[in-house]
């Protein structure tokens, strides 16, 4: 397993990470805890627990997951500005109390465009000194607000959906980010399933449009195909090749599924096959 540096300043990570959530219905937490050793194992170490519902069964087990390499791994999770400042502290409070562990690597402000980012980073900045978080970052938000953001704390992660499909990322976000020596973490690499096979496109209600995600889904095969790898592994390929500071966040409900993803660090692209690639995906949005 490779690794990059997660900003300027930051952890190193492993260069891809692992979105720990559990799948629909119930979850059999042994194989769910052996799929995560799994991943510590094949050396991933950037493991977020943003998206795993608080109320879930498996929340408990974060801790016992992540036990056997604490110190090596960096623990990601995410609190949303909502009913304020103080809301905010009370809600990492309770990520420590529920993952049972003394302190989060990455806590996210989640951002929308009613976040008050000042505020909400000054109380996490509060929760850097007392030790209960090592890093700020943050989860969706704007190029303002990563700026105002990183004003008042140093912001070492932004995490945002970045994908060869959904690349609007790249219209300035990801430039601020560099300039501000953030790393960035993308989430949603399949494109909400779009790349992984589990979107079932006659969902979509558009019948042209469908149509249309189905010829770019064949194309994007098509070149899959001509390199001899699987559709995820291309599209994590292409994320990696963007630049040494994104780290994907694919996630995986089992050991097949991740050691395929990870398969994905040893596939290294052309700038043809890049733009080829991006290209497929241009031409289907304008249609």
């Amino acid at each position: 397993m490779r690794h990059r540096r997660l900003g300027r300043n930051g952890p190193v990570s492993s260069c891809v990470g692992l979105s720990i959530l559990a799948s629909q219905g119930r979850v059999d937490p042994d194989a769910w805890i052996e799929t995560v050793h799994y991943a510590i194992s094949s050396g991933i170490t950037l493991l977020d627990v943003s998206d795993l519902d608080p109320d879930s069964e498996l929340a408990p087990l974060v801790g016992r997951a992540v036990d056997v390499r604490r110190q090596d791994l960096l623990l990601a999770s995410a609190g949303p500005w909502q009913d304020g400042a103080a809301q905010l502290r009370r809600r990492c409070d309770q990520a420590l109390a529920r993952y049972e562990v003394d302190y989060l690597d990455v806590y996210y402000l989640r951002a929308d465009l009613t976040t008050q980012v000042e505020r909400g980073v000054s109380e996490l900045a509060e929760l850097v000194l007392e030790g209960k978080i090592r890093h700020l970052g943050l989860l969706g938000g704007t190029p303002h607000q990563l700026r105002r953001a990183h004003a008042v704390h140093p912001m070492t992660v932004l995490a945002t959906e970045y994908s060869v499909v959904f690349r609007e990322a790249e219209h300035e976000l990801l430039d601020v980010a560099r300039e501000l020596g953030v790393g960035v973490v993308a989430r949603c690499p399949f494109a909400r399933g779009l790349l992984g096979g589990r979107l079932r496109v006659p969902d979509l209600q558009d019948a042209r449009r469908a149509e249309s995600v189905r010829r770019m889904v064949r194309e994007a095969e098509s070149i899959a195909a001509d390199l001899n790898v699987g559709m995820s592994r291309l599209a994590l390929a292409w994320l990696l090749s963007r630049n040494d500071d994104v780290v994907p966040l694919p996630s995986a409900l089992d050991p097949v599924q991740l050691e395929m993803d990870i398969a994905a660090v040893g596939v290294l692209l052309t700038r043809e096959t890049c733009d080829r690639l991006a290209l497929v995906f241009d031409q289907g949005s304008a249609t």
